[in-house]
């Protein structure tokens, strides 16, 4: 999809629904045509986790030069990455913006979902750790009073 199709080159949020869009009502089918693709979250995620060089992301991830190029552009003109100089003046380096970071309960919540469902039991994988070196809890959402929601206790309200 061209950048045109989901917002300004500059990241900024898109206007009325465009043809380009999965589904111009649903807030996820716009998210995933933003982010949707395997390559695109696993790139946010490393620059979660540091990576701010296109080096570093080719190392991290294994992708193909070709594709790491397209991926990077397209999370920056989205606005998800900006690219600056890096300290020693001599290449380009890539961090996240706002927008960007916000994914970050969302690459949570994917983390979480692949520990309980993605691996056998006693199979060794990562863990997400806080600045004290303790697990992340999971992510439970919550009503406003405090009870677990789910699949079951939701409802989509459709815009009028």
């Amino acid at each position: 999809m061209s950048s045109a199709a989901h917002g300004t080159a500059d990241g900024a949020a898109p206007g009325a629904p465009d043809a380009g869009w999965t589904d111009p009502d649903c807030p996820v089918a716009r998210a995933l045509d933003l982010v949707g693709d395997r390559w695109s979250l696993l790139l946010v995620r490393d620059a979660m986790d540091g990576a701010r060089s296109f080096t570093d992301f080719q190392r991290r991830t294994g992708i193909a030069r070709n594709i790491l190029t397209t991926r990077l552009r397209r999370l920056t003109a989205h606005g998800l990455l900006a690219r600056r100089t890096a300290a020693s003046g001599r290449r380009q380096e890539y961090v996240l913006t706002s927008s960007g970071r916000d994914l970050f309960t969302v690459v949570l919540a994917l983390r979480q979902w692949g520990q309980r469902h993605a691996y056998a039991p006693g199979e060794q994988h990562s863990v997400l750790v806080d600045d004290h070196g303790s697990p992340v809890p999971d992510l439970t959402p919550e009503a406003a009073d405090g009870t677990p929601l789910d699949a079951s206790t939701t409802r989509v309200h459709r815009a009028s």
